[in-house]
């Protein structure tokens, strides 16, 4: 059943975030799932649809914030919230008189979330982009895709979401924990051109003890490997392996009736190409799914590469309800999960006009 009321850890959270697109409505929509009471400020009114699945669970406000009386009703709401979250260009909100000096005069306890792509100052930080740009600029999208062809975006998942949502989140609690002691709130300044890099770390590490190429489809995690890369199956589709441990290769070899020379050789870098095409060959001569009953529930490390729907509908994803449908529309459902206080998918909600 659908809850219609805020259940989760942080529930009597008080959250305020300006309407707008990238990563603040999932960061609003994952904190509304947890439970915090999220207020979006919308400059018209967003009638509810549940394929706007970002707003679930979020009330609404439709203020004129150039009026005397929207922004007055503005400063009211966030001088009783506990955080604000905007992803405005730098300097918008200072120009509507919603800056974190004018908001902090009203509410000292608040914490003020900022989420940019270039960051609050810096050459960049006054231009456009988006997510292809931010990653492009970290260095992470120069290691993404095809060895002989060019980068290829992850949708926008490294930069918008990961780089973008999970570190403003981080750093919004980090803030509230931070107030339980102070009584004092901040501005957390997040910006993906800061996160990215920070979860390139391990890349990092490998690029500094020369077990990293600055070549693409070359090294272990980018395709390079022929254990860890996607294979065409005799049926079109595809097929992941990532068996990068020695037990876990053993089994992947087991069932692939690779040769001892492929077996023993595995590690040898100047020979991935053509382990490679000799991978390809074998995952051609069965199904996607006739791999899988020969991996399935294996220490393989094999998994297929399923569309949406497909993935809906797997054993696993529907035995942890990973996946949910809201009136029809296909979405996750509440992530992370908690022992003594679950987190609920409410619908879209109504605001106050």
């Amino acid at each position: 059943m659908t809850p219609t009321e805020p259940q989760g850890p942080l529930k009597g959270l008080a959250v305020i975030e300006m309407g707008a697109i990238g990563p603040v409505p999932l960061a609003g929509q994952l904190l509304a799932d947890l439970g915090a009471a999220v207020t979006v400020i919308d400059r018209a009114p967003v009638p509810p649809d549940p394929a706007l699945i970002n707003r679930r669970g979020k009330g609404s406000a439709v203020l004129d914030l150039k009026s005397v009386e929207g922004l007055a009703r503005a400063r009211e709401m966030i001088g009783t919230a506990d955080v604000l979250l905007e992803g405005f260009r730098p300097g918008v909100m200072e120009r509507l008189g919603l800056g974190p000096e004018d908001c902090h005069a009203l509410n000292p306890r608040l914490v003020y979330g900022r989420m940019t792509g270039w960051g609050q100052d810096g050459p960049l930080a006054q231009t456009a982009g988006h997510d292809i740009n931010y990653i492009a600029l970290t260095g992470a999208l120069h290691a993404i895709g095809p060895g002989q062809g060019k980068p290829v975006p992850p949708l926008n998942l490294l930069g918008d979401y990961g780089g973008g949502t999970m570190f403003l989140l981080f750093g919004v609690l980090a803030a509230l924990y931070e107030r339980a002691s102070s009584r004092r709130g901040q501005v957390v300044d997040a910006a993906i051109v800061d996160g990215v890099p920070a979860m390139m770390s391990l890349i990092h590490e490998l690029v500094a003890r020369g077990s990293w190429t600055q070549a693409r489809e070359a090294n272990w995690l980018d395709g390079g490997a022929p254990y860890y890369a996607c294979y065409e199956t005799a049926d079109g589709r595809h097929l992941a392996v990532g068996a990068l441990e020695d037990p876990f290769f053993a089994r992947l070899a087991q069932g692939m009736g690779l040769s001892d020379d492929l077996v023993a050789n595995r590690q040898d870098r100047s020979r991935w190409p053509e382990m490679r095409e000799a991978y390809a060959a074998i995952f051609r001569t069965r199904s996607r799914d006739e791999w899988m009953a020969e991996f399935g529930g294996t220490d393989a490390c094999a998994a297929p590469v399923l569309t949406f729907e497909e993935a809906a509908r797997d054993p696993h994803m529907a035995a942890r309800g990973a996946f949910l449908r809201q009136r029809g529309v296909l979405q996750a459902g509440v992530a992370p999960r908690f022992s003594r206080t679950p987190g609920g998918v409410r619908p879209v909600g109504r605001g106050e006009g």
